[in-house]
């Protein structure tokens, strides 16, 4: 059975047929969506999960946001919810003088039963028979929720204290000296230091938040606190935690009592907020699970041959989905930014293109959602065109460089075409075709200099390529203002041909048949004078010469990943797509073990773990997985997928978070976590199931 979603929503002729052909061609699952797989999980610590979490979008807010990560795989920590400026929390137990707060000393490991953007369930056991049953969830930016449940399964009485500790791992984090209101209330102040991206961007991050750590459902309680060191390292020794002395000012605990009759069950409640306010009335955790549920019904249901993949394709939704801030600031519209936690800097400045096309995934999972982040880019479009570098809540970033304005890499109407074909909206259509008719015309405008047809990268050209840092060109042979490449013209080409598409959904045949002729005359030049017949394949070449050489002939003959763009703009004519395809096939160059690397492996400046040097970039990859489906390269299509799904749910195995790009050659990864635009493998893997 077809499940409905808001994908068959339009009454465009045009729209329903592109909904459902592309649903009919899913393998569904009978039922109501989401909540389904990912509210009866059973995952342990070596399974596929992303377990970051954050408040949901409709309860984030932007300048004291703090997310989690769950921390349930490290054999030397306590099972514990960390953030990389603070603050922790975990818990610990004892029974029989003995101490448990590792997860090598527990008698049986979590197992995670549910877990949604902002919501976790897991149960474990730190002694035999004592179950601890555990709902965590990021109610907002600023409170976070633990109800902890004690079950004594055993046939004798079981007397144990837990002991829930709240501490701080960065020196850049501080906390003023406890003051204890009552007993289980804590009040502390966080000190979080902005980095100086933010302070010279004018980020208006809330640098100190008070915080109140409060406990409620305990048989009786004793205070004290724990050393300046991790409690991993210290709690371990029970000479320690018995002595309760004054010297403790780092951390903050509470040891609650309970003695536990056979079958009798506890519970604990544990609450950190940060605004300044102790929390006295408390959310549904039920409800908040219903909210997550409905939220995430739409997702389409795939059947899937390994459950590993089944895991890396929700946790890719539940990523996408965590990434989104409510209106606020500048921004009218909802808008993402890179990461919730950790939280850093250049992530958290606005939206920028390159990322957006996370939003061709998102798309599947909240419609309006994804409308409305491209919408963040056409409500401040200035009047000639521009749409700024990257546009956020509080920055409009246009990075002013030898007197243009910088701007993102042209990919926007290929995004706007692509979320329509999934939402069938045509007021969206409408809007987009404008903004992005505007968009197109100021770039090929101001991006040919030498009017030759061809276009250059402008304004701060390293940024505005997305390759920003070690490109094997601009580092070995000159800055990228100076080239005419493949990766600028293709993505104009399909600028182009996204238009002409657009154009003739809403009726305007003459624009669209124009847009074509734009399309073809572009496509002409870069097979005339960006593809090589001697080593066929595509490479920029000298703006003021039109050859492959700038400081020495040939030194432009570099191959990077730039060269296959051509592929999924469809420049490439059946002979030289085969040619690009034999090159992607070369095990010397481009074939490696995880996917297409940045730059040919046969370079000396080839590094599979550097930058823009060799590592697989997974939006990238999407980008020629799109062009072998296109030109027939079907198989070829599955393994380039196939290789870098391997080493997304490997990560997820190991770390439980997605990476900023993953090696070409090894199971590694590398720079940012928690990276939205890793989240459009869930699109990897709808297109591959309407294949099959």
């Amino acid at each position: 059975m077809l499940k409905k979603t808001s994908l068959s929503a339009s009454n465009n002729p045009w729209g329903r047929l592109t909904c459902l052909s592309a649903l009919l061609l899913l393998m569904l699952h009978p039922g109501t969506g989401y909540g389904q797989f990912l509210s009866n999980l059973h995952a342990m610590r070596t399974d596929a999960l992303f377990t970051t979490y954050a408040a949901p979008p409709a309860r984030s807010e932007y300048t004291s946001d703090q997310g989690y990560q769950f921390r349930w795989n490290d054999e030397e920590s306590g099972i514990e919810f960390i953030s990389a400026a603070g603050p922790n929390m975990g818990i610990a137990f004892m029974k029989d003088k003995r101490l448990v707060i590792k997860l090598n000393e527990l008698f049986r490991e979590p197992v995670v039963t549910t877990s949604y953007s902002d919501l976790v369930k897991y149960n474990y056991y730190p002694f035999r028979d004592l179950r601890v049953e555990v709902v965590f969830n990021v109610y907002s930016s600023v409170t976070a929720v633990v109800q902890y449940r004690f079950i004594n399964e055993g046939v004798f009485p079981v007397e144990m204290s837990a002991l829930p500790y709240l501490y701080y791992p960065s020196s850049t984090s501080a906390m003023a000296a406890d003051q204890r209101p009552a007993p289980g209330i804590f009040r502390f102040e966080l000190i979080k230091k902005r980095d100086d991206w933010m302070v010279e961007h004018h980020i208006p991050l809330t640098d100190t938040l008070e915080g109140w750590y409060s406990l409620a459902g305990y048989d009786n309680i004793a205070g004290f606190c724990f050393p300046k060191d991790h409690p991993s390292s210290e709690i371990a020794r029970q000479e320690e935690l018995q002595k309760h002395t004054s010297r403790f000012i780092c951390g903050i605990t509470d040891t609650c009592r309970y003695l536990l009759q056979p079958g009798e069950t506890k519970s604990l409640r544990v609450v950190v907020s940060l605004d300044g306010k102790r929390e006295t009335t408390f959310p549904d955790l039920e409800h908040v699970l219903r909210e997550d549920e409905q939220a995430c019904a739409g997702i389409p249901r795939l059947k899937f041959a390994r459950s590993d993949d089944e895991l890396l394709y929700w946790s890719a939704f539940s990523l996408l989905r965590q990434c989104m801030m409510p209106p606020g600031g500048k921004c009218s519209h909802n808008y993402y930014i890179f990461s919730r936690e950790p939280k850093w800097g250049w992530g958290y400045g606005g939206q920028v293109f390159h990322e957006s096309l996370a939003m061709t995934a998102y798309a599947y999972m909240e419609p309006v959602g994804a409308m409305n982040s491209q919408r963040v880019y056409m409500e401040r479009q200035q009047p000639d065109g521009y749409i700024n570098y990257r546009t956020g809540p509080f920055l409009d970033e246009s990075i002013e460089t030898n007197g243009q304005q910088t701007s993102s890499a042209p990919w926007f109407n290929f995004e706007n075409i692509e979320i329509f074909k999934i939402t069938g909206d045509r007021k969206f259509l409408r809007e987009a075709y404008d903004s992005g008719l505007k968009f197109y015309r100021f770039y090929v405008n101001n991006r040919d200099a030498d009017h030759d047809g061809l276009c250059e990268w402008g304004g701060n050209a390293e940024l505005e390529s997305v390759r920003d840092a070690r490109v094997a060109v601009w580092d070995k042979v000159g800055l990228a203002a100076n080239f005419e490449g493949p990766d600028v013209n293709s993505m104009l080409v399909k600028e182009a041909k996204s238009l002409a598409e657009m154009a003739g959904l809403l009726g305007l045949r003459k624009e669209s048949q124009q847009f074509i002729e734009e399309a073809e005359h572009r496509a002409a030049l870069i097979n005339k004078f960006l593809w090589d017949p001697e080593t066929r394949f595509y490479y920029n070449i000298s703006k003021a010469n039109h050859t492959f050489g700038f400081k020495s002939p040939s030194d432009l003959k570099i191959r990077e990943i730039i060269g296959f763009l051509p592929l999924w703009a469809g420049v490439a004519d059946k002979i030289q797509a085969g040619f690009l395809v034999e090159k992607m096939n070369d095990s010397t160059e481009f074939r490696r073990p995880y996917g297409v690397p940045s730059l040919s492996a046969a370079s000396d400046y080839y590094c599979p773990i550097g930058y823009w040097n060799g590592p697989v970039w997974v939006q990238w990859e999407y980008l020629l997985y799109r062009g072998l489906r296109d030109y027939g390269y079907e198989k070829e299509a599955r393994d380039l997928s196939r290789k870098v799904m391997t080493n997304m749910i490997h990560h997820l195995k190991k770390d439980h978070v997605f990476w900023e790009f993953y090696s070409a050659d090894d199971l590694q990864a590398g720079w940012n976590k928690t990276y939205i635009w890793a989240g459009i493998a869930a699109r990897f893997l709808i297109d591959e199931a309407a294949q099959k």
